[in-house]
Parts: structure tokens; C-alpha cells; sequence
């Protein structure tokens, strides 16, 4: 409760104190919040897009018969509900009118920011009792991933390449750069799941999450999914060829151009 007290931007937190929720279980934890969303009936449900956000939302739907709507940049319950949301790797937005008067809404990282007017009070807990089905997944223990051959969550600056690179081949063009930066070469999904470079490489909900002082995207067009592993970074340099490509949306500074215009041009200035 001293934690849930805390949260200054809630007026109340619902605390569910139980051993059975020592480790993180999704049955059992999506089991609790099905249980306070059927008696408590709140119109909106929102949980965040991320794996686990997403592995209690899709449970806590179902169990309710709730509509659930993902990739939410914003809720609006003003007149009836609808949300703006992503789609098509975030290269349009769509708006769309729940029918009904309740949902489940995820949301993406850095959709809503903080209200600075409901920063200072203090919040009421509120204990409630739960109870905990017999659980068909059960938690063993933390294993800790092969070492890969660089860890691109450490240093100063990181170069990550996307589809627009086009082919292995051009790989190498790619970690010349990153070589002349100090940096170490990254990648989104699509790079990873072409097998190109390691998944300890990958950057992205489904990878690694990178907070460096400069963050070089080439040829990354800003797919949700990668945008959460690194829109934290201070610095975001975007270079790619589509100017609707949702990565400007993020970034601090934007090239519209061909990267293998890019990639030799700044590779020469910096070995010069």
C-alpha cells in the first residue's frame, strides 16, 4: 500500500495483496483484473501496448466480453467511445467508434503524457480481495540470455538499420559508418527476421530497448513496435527515403533521401 499511496497521478489503486502474485504470472494476474473489471464494470480499461500489457488485455476482453482496440494513440469518451489509432506499421491513422459503451483500449508507449495537475495528492488504496484459480502456467525461474557478440544497450551513440538497406551486401556500408562513430550496428525486426544480423541485435518490443545520446535510423520506416525500444533516446536522427515515414514523427532531426547517398557522405566526412 505505501507504493499504491504514491501514485500521486491516480485518485485510487486497487491493491491485490497476495503470495500468489509474487511472480509475474499472466493467468493469475489477468485473472484478478477480470475479476474487479466484471464487478466494478468501468467503461475504460486501458492497459499499455507491450507484452505484458497485451497478454493481460487480450485475457481481461475475452473474459468480459469486451471489444479490445490496440495500437491506440489516443481515447476519446466524450461522445459515445472511439480511439485514433495506428495501423500498417503506423503509416496511417484510423479512427474507431467503438459499438458499446465499455472497452479495452492499448496503448502505445508515449500516447499520453502526465498531468502535471494531478501530480501532487496523494492516492487512496483500496484493498481488495481476490481469488486466484488454479493456474495452468506457473512461474519456474529467470534465464538469462546467450551473450551476443555486442551489446547495443551500452555507449554513447547506436546506428540501426531497417528494410531500406535493401540487402545483406549492404550490410557491411552500414557498420563502416557505425565503425567511424564508435558505434555498435543494430537493427529493426525485419533485419533480424531475414537472419542478417543476431537477435541480440534487434531493436523493438520483441528485442532490445536502447536509450543512447544519439540514435542514427537508416532506412527504418517506424514501425510501433520499434519505436518503443527507442523513442527514450535523447537524440533521433532519421534518414529515409519515405517523408511519411512514421519515424520522423519521433525523431529530433530528419533526412528525406536515398541512405546510400547518406551513408558514403557521412562515412568520408568522418574518417576525413
Amino acid at each position: 500500500t505505501g507504493l499504491a499511496a504514491s501514485l500521486g497521478g491516480a485518485d485510487r489503486v486497487l491493491v491485490a495483496d497476495t503470495d500468489a502474485l509474487g511472480a509475474f504470472n499472466p493467468q493469475g494476474h489477468a485473472a484478478v483484473f477480470s475479476g474487479l473489471v466484471a464487478s466494478r464494470e468501468p467503461a475504460l480499461v486501458l492497459v499499455p501496448y507491450t507484452s505484458v500489457g497485451m497478454e493481460i488485455g487480450n485475457q481481461v476482453a475475452v473474459a468480459n466480453s469486451l471489444p479490445l482496440v490496440s495500437y491506440c494513440l489516443s481515447v476519446d469518451a466524450s461522445t459515445g467511445l472511439s480511439a485514433t489509432c495506428q495501423l500498417y506499421s503506423g503509416k496511417v491513422e484510423a479512427d474507431v467508434v467503438v459499438d458499446g459503451s465499455r472497452a479495452v483500449f492499448a496503448m502505445l508507449a508515449g500516447a499520453a503524457s502526465a498531468d502535471d495537475g494531478r501530480s501532487g495528492g496523494a492516492a487512496v488504496a483500496e484493498d481488495v480481495d481476490v481469488t486466484i484459480p488454479d493456474l495452468a502456467v506457473s512461474f519456474v525461474g529467470i534465464a538469462e540470455p546467450e551473450g551476443g557478440d555486442v551489446d547495443i544497450t551500452v555507449g554513447e551513440v547506436l546506428v540501426a538499420i531497417g528494410r531500406g538497406i535493401e540487402s545483406e551486401d549492404n550490410i557491411e556500408e552500414a557498420q563502416e559508418l557505425a565503425d567511424a562513430l564508435g558505434a555498435p550496428l543494430a537493427a529493426s525486426r525485419p533485419i533480424i527476421d531475414q537472419g542478417w544480423l543476431p537477435k541480440t541485435r534487434q531493436v523493438g518490443k520483441s528485442g532490445l530497448t536502447v536509450k543512447p545520446k544519439v540514435y542514427l535510423a537508416l532506412g527504418i520506416s517506424g514501425a510501433p513496435e520499434h519505436l518503443e525500444g527507442m523513442r527514450e533516446s535523447a537524440t533521433i536522427i532519421a534518414v529515409n527515403s519515405d517523408p511519411q515515414a512514421p519515424i520522423f514523427g519521433v525523431a529530433h532531426y530528419g533526412w528525406v533521401g536515398d541512405l546510400f547517398d547518406f551513408i558514403p557522405e557521412l562515412t568520408e566526412r568522418l574518417d576525413g
